[in-house]
């Protein structure tokens, strides 16, 4: 299928979970150009490697362009806006989906940890959606769509997430924000709120079964989400099919939220 066919796809924080299965999906469907952000220590390079080594064997029509640097510096995003240009002359679509979840309890958080989560997650998708959205309305043909992982953190609490929750909760907003201010140039903006993904990010909290196995009994599918299962939403909003949607915020969590009964 060729819903994305000829496009230019950048996603950040694209080495593993979420932001990988993104990449593979967004080729399977026909992307012929991925700008691929990691942070660019040895286990991401690693990973993006072979990241790229998958996507070239399984889908030769898309090439790949990875760029490292720490998404919380505005440098980064104006690095990857540059070389992905250069290599593929324009952006259509942007993933802003790196992030960090470091659980810590509230009373005795160090400062340091809300900093960081908030410069990662927050600070990041704000460089990176700003500099991809200058790019999208100087090209020509003007536009192209722009999608924030946020998650189900921006709606509900977590004791453990008093950090991270209001970082996700300010991407959910800087979606609906942009889609107002962007609108005129043909930029769509939406959201995307994963539920409970089994992914790194939270592999140490889930190894808890009694935690773990609550978590599934309270999806109403029976189970924890796949990074995949982001992945479809991620091509759906990415795509024409979405043309007429912006503004929007999109809850992908195995029926999680609405179970309270």
């Amino acid at each position: 299928m060729s819903l994305l066919a000829g496009r230019i796809v950048c996603i950040t924080g694209s080495s593993r979970g979420i932001g990988r299965a993104c990449a593979i999906e967004c080729a399977k469907y026909g992307a012929t150009g991925l700008i691929l952000h990691y942070f660019g220590d040895a286990e991401t390079t690693a990973e993006i490697r072979s990241l790229s080594q998958e996507i070239s064997v399984g889908y030769p029509d898309a090439r790949v362009h990875a760029v490292p640097g720490d998404i919380g510096e505005p440098a980064t995003s104006k690095k990857i806006v540059e070389e992905g240009v250069k290599a593929f002359g324009r952006i259509d679509v942007l993933v802003s989906n790196a992030g960090i979840c470091p659980f810590s309890d509230f009373l005795s958080m160090p400062l340091d940890i809300w900093h960081r989560t908030r410069q990662v997650n927050l600070d990041g998708s704000f460089y990176i959606t700003q500099a991809v959205a200058n790019q999208m309305k100087d090209q020509t043909p003007q536009g192209g769509s722009i999608i924030g992982i946020s998650s189900i953190s921006a709606l509900v609490g977590g004791g453990q997430q008093v950090h991270y929750t209001p970082t996700k909760a300010g991407i959910l907003s800087l979606m609906q924000s942009t889609a107002v201010a962007l609108g005129e140039y043909n930029i769509r903006a939406n959201a995307i709120l994963p539920g409970t993904i089994a992914t790194d990010i939270n592999k140490e909290d889930l190894s808890d079964k009694a935690k773990r196995e609550g978590m599934v009994g309270r999806t109403v599918l029976g189970r924890l989400g796949n990074p995949d299962d982001i992945a479809g939403p991620v091509v759906f909003l990415a795509s024409d099919l979405a043309k007429y949607v912006t503004g929007a915020s999109l809850l992908v969590d195995g029926g999680l939220f609405v179970n309270l009964q």
